[in-house]
């Protein structure tokens, strides 16, 4: 079933390029140029689709103005709660549909305000990589909360989610929350950048060589409950999430972990065999047990 529902969402056009749901509204996320921008990285790229792929993955990279598409659910299911996606690419392409539309549209089903966040893209070769895409995330936070009864969501209910390298960006500005990454510059800056929960699948980048959590990443009791899936052989290491885990357990900040056996990377929320692609299910039992779903 949720196979049919992510197909019937996605057309193939005769150039080999994915169609994805059309969103409600697109909002930009900077009022112009964001923080530490100065030139432009040209118009946006989307590559064709890979052969083979099925379906096919939108890819999307030269990203230099951020925006964030809304999609709504039916309006008798909406419950308040909303999320704001960060889809991964290893800094260097957003896969737009696989790990941002396609999740807004199942967030819907369950009553939940989804945002899919187009953030600056590539970023791979700067240091640190995350620093704009989590910049764009927090900022988006605060857009998001501060247009709330516009929305209508309920302003101490918004989450951000991520994979891979989304993953890190959105966790990265759920942790470093109490510190924004770039200058308040306007009245949306004046609410806050915290979201209130956080999903992370199969995020990159927190440990180093040795497996250790980066230094930069400190969580303490003030940091947001997050959920985490993973798998175990996927070779963008689950120890990211199984460190980040383990800091909110020491913190007391009740979060959930799940790491499958198998599943490898990038698996979205696309069925599979793998028990990996049961995840939605035990984020929406999770959303619910927090009272985010009513």
């Amino acid at each position: 079933m949720l196979r049919t529902m992510i197909l019937g969402l996605m057309t193939v056009s005769v150039f080999g390029f994915v169609t994805a749901a059309e969103p409600a509204k697109v909002i930009d996320v900077w009022p112009g140029k964001p923080p530490g921008e100065t030139a432009d990285i040209g118009p946006e790229v989307t590559q064709p689709a890979k052969e083979g792929e099925n379906p096919p993955t939108i890819r999307i990279t030269n990203i230099g103005k951020p925006t964030l598409s809304m999609y709504l659910p039916e309006k008798e299911k909406r419950n308040g709660t909303s999320v704001i996606i960060c889809p991964g690419g290893g800094f260097n392409i957003l896969a737009w549909n696989k790990e941002g539309t396609e999740v807004a549209e199942w967030f819907n089903t369950i009553g939940v305000t989804a945002f899919v966040l187009k953030y600056r893209c590539p970023t791979a070769v700067r240091s640190p990589n995350w620093l704009a895409p989590a910049q764009d995330a927090q900022r988006a936070v605060s857009l998001v909360r501060s247009r709330a009864s516009e929305f209508n969501i309920d302003s101490s209910r918004i989450g951000l989610l991520g994979f891979s390298a989304g993953g890190m960006a959105a966790g990265a500005a759920t942790i470093k929350h109490a510190a924004r990454q770039y200058d308040a510059s306007d009245d949306i800056d004046k609410a806050s950048c915290r979201p209130d929960f956080g999903v992370l699948v199969y995020p990159a980048y927190f440990v180093d060589k040795q497996g250790k959590l980066k230094p930069e990443f400190t969580i303490d009791k003030s940091t947001p409950p997050i959920f985490f899936a993973h798998a175990f052989n996927d070779g963008v290491t689950c120890e990211s999430s199984v460190r980040l885990f383990l800091e909110l357990k020491k913190a007391g900040v009740p979060s959930e972990l799940h790491v499958y056996s198998t599943g490898g990377h990038g698996f979205g929320l696309r069925p599979s065999s793998d028990a990996v692609s049961t995840w939605p299910k035990r984020c929406e039992e999770w959303l619910a047990s927090r009272g985010l779903l009513k």
